[in-house]
């Protein structure tokens, strides 16, 4: 079955569109392109600011975490410290293993950060000592530390146990 021109030129007229509404409809799409190019942005920065968050949640909750096994290991630590103290009268073979164990054990936590600080001398600071007592003494200024009775540890700037420590009046 043929089809005759003038039925082509009859089809083609009912398919053509004014020039006017193909410009509408053009600005319409790129309207809506738009749109949702911006939604997509805004998704894709929702998901990024999630992934940070949740990596964030995720440093904090194993600092934490941590922290609670650490806080313990350090009493244990001082505990060793008062114990080398009083190793006068006890065997050499003896001591030498104990200092074996102190030494492995403040290695363990000097690898994940946690360093001791001495404060004998240094000015109090309630951010960093625990003050246990106050003693007279006219060789020190008032607020100097003169007796350190147990060490203070800190995490990077974090104090994770003050020193409690005696100071000068």
């Amino acid at each position: 079955m043929e089809i005759s021109n003038e039925e082509k030129e009859g089809m083609g007229r009912g398919s053509e569109r004014p020039a006017g509404a193909e410009n509408t409809e053009h600005e319409r799409l790129k309207t809506e392109l738009s749109r949702e190019h911006d939604l997509y942005l805004r998704t894709l920065a929702d998901f990024d600011n999630y992934r940070r968050r949740v990596e964030r949640e995720r440093a904090v909750s194993a600092q934490a975490g941590k922290r609670e096994l650490i806080l313990p290991l350090l009493e244990v630590l001082a505990d060793f410290d008062r114990a080398l103290e009083h190793l006068g009268d006890v065997p050499e073979w003896m001591s030498s293993g104990f200092v074996a164990i102190y030494r492995r054990l403040t290695s363990i936590l000097q690898a994940q950060g946690i360093v001791s600080y001495e404060s004998l001398g240094d000015t109090f600071d309630p951010a960093r000592h625990e003050a246990v007592g106050m003693t007279e003494s006219q060789d020190v200024e008032p607020g100097t530390i003169v007796a350190e009775l147990s060490r203070g540890y800190r995490w990077g700037d974090e104090v994770l146990r003050p020193a409690r420590v005696r100071v000068a009046q």
